[in-house]
């Protein structure tokens, strides 16, 4: 595989030094690929993080922030190998500290289904976050990304100047299954719009509680988040701040008072799947939010996202040679077990 960071590719430069006749402290960064494409005033919140907005509007204007030797528009769009220096004082950079100081040492629990230059893929197990929250800060997919690709050294933060590998979707915490992960800009921005236009199909397994009166077809409504508790709540009709959430469906067996279904989301709600069938009266089994967990074993809810076809109909860059294909997890656990006789997927 590529390194995207060999010779050439990404050319990181910090400088610091003095002016002539006492000016103030300089700094020197040279973009490279993963910031190449940004307004300068976006670049500049992430590199220098305690500068604040109005500040360092003033700084681009005044030309204390000169790019490629000249003064530029806060839009202006940076370019790979451009040159910006920086007369800002020491106090409003990000002092060095033991932050990231667990990416050398951290152990990453990864299953990659697919990896290349510029982007991997990886199944997520349940219970696990996608993201650091209050309660979580170093055991989530992206911290074990980021550590694995650290440790392999196609990532630095102390290189990057506003990058960091990042999450293109994202999934529950009790709900397992495919995650695409993006190593550069670049992938980032292309993968988040392909997800945007529906290029890439999305495909979960779940188990219900009973059986559909149709056996294939269309949820549809409007759901409108409560933020307190973490929940949604699923409409017929439009409401004030209701989003439209619309998923295909079919079943695929029945056995025992559960329906094992194959869901195709048309849209990316929150907790859409688990709202939209509690609210046709068939919760997903193991749903404690939206459905009932009295008398169950299952610790998560039967909730899988096991499949990912991407169908490029507009140009992907560095990422068409994705196209046309499809990722599948080998094995969910709940299929084997409430369904062990069951191979159509």
């Amino acid at each position: 595989m590529k390194n995207q960071y060999e010779a050439g590719s990404f050319l990181p430069k910090g400088a610091l030094c003095r002016g002539a006749g006492g000016e103030r402290d300089m700094k020197e960064f040279t973009i490279g690929k993963n910031d190449a494409g940004q307004r300068l005033d976006r670049w500049l919140a992430k590199a220098v993080p305690l500068l604040p907005g109005p500040l360092a509007q003033k700084y681009i204007r005044i030309k204390r922030v000169k790019l490629n030797g000249k003064g530029a528009k806060q839009d202006a769009r940076l370019c790979q190998g451009d040159v910006l220096r920086l007369y800002i004082n020491d106090e409003f950079f990000d002092p060095p500290g033991q932050d990231n100081a667990f990416l050398a040492v951290f152990r990453p629990q990864l299953n990659i289904l697919y990896e290349d230059e510029n982007l991997l893929l990886c199944d997520k197990r349940p219970g696990l976050l996608c993201h650091p929250d209050q309660k979580e800060y170093v055991n989530t997919l992206i911290t074990h990304i980021q550590a694995y690709l650290y440790q392999k050294g196609e990532w630095n933060p102390k290189a990057e100047q506003s990058f960091s590998p990042a999450l293109c979707n994202r999934i529950d915490r009790n709900t397992g299954g495919i995650v695409i992960a993006a190593k550069t800009a670049q992938a980032l921005r292309v993968m988040n719009q392909k997800i945007r236009n529906r290029e890439v199909e999305k495909r979960y397994l779940a188990i219900i509680h009973g059986r559909m009166k149709q056996p294939e077809g269309r949820l549809e409504g409007f759901l409108v988040k409560d933020e307190e508790k973490k929940q949604v709540s699923v409409y017929r009709s439009p409401r004030p701040g209701g989003k439209t959430a619309v998923t295909l469906y079919r079943t695929l067996a029945s056995a025992n008072g559960l329906s094992l279904m194959e869901c195709q989301l048309l849209t990316g709600r929150t907790h859409q799947i688990r709202a939209q069938f509690a609210a046709a009266g068939h919760p997903l089994l193991g749903d404690g939010k939206y459905g009932r967990t009295q008398g169950e074993a299952r610790k998560y809810q039967a909730l899988y996202s096991y499949r990912l076809d991407f169908r490029f109909t507009t140009d992907a860059e560095a990422l068409n040679s994705l196209n046309g294909k499809t990722w599948q997890v080998k094995r969910v656990d709940f299929v084997e077990e409430y369904f062990p006789d069951f191979s159509d997927r």
